[in-house]
């Protein structure tokens, strides 16, 4: 919804601050509700049933939310938006709760440990800290640093990307090879 707000404007890069604070906001609501959903599961013991239609959902997340993440940073790039690049994230920390959900689904279906997910959850939100930080500040791996001419090509040298995670080489755990005629 940020993003479509950002480019219904005619001037979409007038938006782009205010759109990075509403990420930052969103990465920081979504830390807030795992982190009270995982303290609260941990603190009231409650022990899930096992859920064969919850495992099926995380895997087709699992599988689906890389694609879409990767396409959201490289039109993020295009358009030398660190808001829509802050929305890939997003939807790739999405990836990882998404993750973090299957395991503990699995866990707890095979092996009873219904500590796992909160616990997961907890990292994730620190992980979700850390993203809604760098969005306020307008940061992120392979952001643009600043908004270019919409027809100047967005680089390597004209992104934030100095921990070379925009590089080839990288090998994250989810990272998706560019297609042909990106």
């Amino acid at each position: 919804m940020i993003i479509l707000w950002q480019f219904r404007h005619r001037l979409p890069e007038s938006r782009e601050r205010e759109a990075l604070r509403l990420m930052a906001f969103s990465f920081f609501a979504l830390a807030a509700y795992v982190t009270f959903e995982s303290v609260r599961a941990m603190v009231s013991g409650h022990e899930p049933d096992p859920s064969p239609v919850g495992i099926g959902l995380a895997a087709a997340s699992l599988v689906s939310m890389p694609f879409l993440s990767r396409a959201q940073r490289r039109t993020g790039k295009a358009l030398g938006s660190n808001a829509v690049v802050a929305d890939s994230t997003q939807t790739l920390l999405c990836t990882y709760l998404s993750a973090v959900l299957l395991l503990g689904l699995v866990l707890n279906a095979t092996l009873g440990w219904s500590w796992a997910d909160p616990i997961a959850g907890l990292v994730i939100s620190a992980v979700a800290v850390k993203e809604g930080r760098e969005a306020r500040r307008g940061e992120g791996c392979c952001a643009p640093s600043s908004v270019p001419h919409a027809s100047a090509p967005t680089t390597e040298s004209s992104t934030t990307c100095g921990d070379g995670c925009c590089s080839h080489e990288n090998t994250a755990l989810f990272q998706i090879p560019d297609q042909p005629n990106d």
